[in-house]
């Protein structure tokens, strides 16, 4: 798998965050650590105790992350500590960079973006004195988890239809609804699709986005108005609790695309370890989850650098 990564950016951005001249301890190979979560997400590995316990044992799994005949695997210090180190915004920035390589190889052109929010469960219970936030976790909070309510947070994702790629992320509580951070999500993702020199044509989302601020920041919004709004006006799309959709065909048409975010969210939960959360606090569950977004990307780039691009959708290929 990593031999048909390139990883010279990220290696650039993670080596950065360490000593690495002059007199006193250097770091364990940094590249090789940066490995280590990509394996973890990979092969679902729980925890940091548990990874530890691996590189002393799996020769694969070290070979995989660099470590050395007689050398010590990485011990649960070192994998934290890198952890806070390198960071939330370094790992956007490396995502950044491998989607858009990725666009500018697939000469992407106008670009359909899909929009959702997922819930990730929090490792936490409700506080006892506040049952709306967590209580070893004081940054969850309490909202929507599909048809009932649980603690955590949310992964907002714009996906690129066409190529199934996911362009850019906002990671927040889980009681903030999807409109307050839908123009960041915009912001990165028309700024990722500028460094490929793509345009964004349309976004599709559901009526949770619904609003006019929204709609007027794209040039074509495919979403639905919710039964509240703009009443007995006729020629709108909508949809039922059914999920049966009314109004114009083309909308109707351009709206069954939205699977492929919920399509993109199955994936990083089953595939690469999104929904065994065992981190606390915003920063660190974000952190999580561009590990995760990026195992995706990786794997995109694997399966089109051996000229298989239908393996992009199969992360079990890449980890036999």
């Amino acid at each position: 798998f990593f031999g048909n990564v390139n990883l010279s950016f990220a290696e650039k951005l993670v080596r950065e965050c360490f000593h690495t001249r002059g007199p006193g301890r250097h770091p364990r190979k940094p590249l090789g650590v940066f490995r280590a979560f990509i394996v973890m997400r990979m092969k679902g590995v729980r925890s940091l105790r548990e990874m530890a316990r691996l590189l002393n044992v799996d020769p694969r799994l070290r070979r995989l992350c660099l470590i050395g005949e007689g050398e010590k695997g990485y011990p649960r210090s070192v994998l934290s500590r890198f952890t806070r180190r390198v960071g939330a915004e370094r790992l956007r920035r490396i995502i950044r960079e491998k989607v858009v390589e990725l666009l500018k190889r697939n000469r992407a052109g106008d670009v359909d973006a899909v929009l959702d929010a997922s819930f990730i469960k929090a490792w936490s219970i409700r506080h006892p004195k506040d049952s709306g936030k967590g209580y070893s976790d004081g940054e969850a909070r309490v909202g929507r988890a599909g048809k009932t309510y649980g603690l955590g947070y949310k992964l907002h994702l714009s996906v690129d239809f066409e190529r199934r790629l996911p362009l850019a992320s906002v990671v927040a509580p889980a009681n903030e609804n999807e409109k307050k951070h839908c123009n960041k999500l915009l912001e990165r993702t028309k700024q990722v699709l500028r460094n490929a020199g793509a345009r964004l044509r349309s976004i599709v989302a559901d009526r949770q986005y619904s609003s006019r601020k929204i709609r007027n920041a794209a040039g074509e919004a495919v979403i639905p108005y919710p039964g509240n709004q703009k009443r007995g006006v006729k020629g709108l799309l909508r949809v039922d609790k059914k999920f049966r959709t009314y109004g114009p065909e083309d909308q109707k048409r351009k709206y069954r695309k939205r699977p492929i975010v919920e399509a993109a969210f199955s994936f990083l939960k089953t595939q690469y370890s999104l929904a065994v959360n065992k981190v606390r606090g915003l920063k660190n569950v974000a952190v999580y989850a561009f590990y995760s977004i990026l195992s995706l990307v990786l794997t995109r780039e694997a399966a089109e650098n051996i000229g298989r691009p239908d393996k992009a959708a199969s992360p079990t290929y890449f980890n036999t």
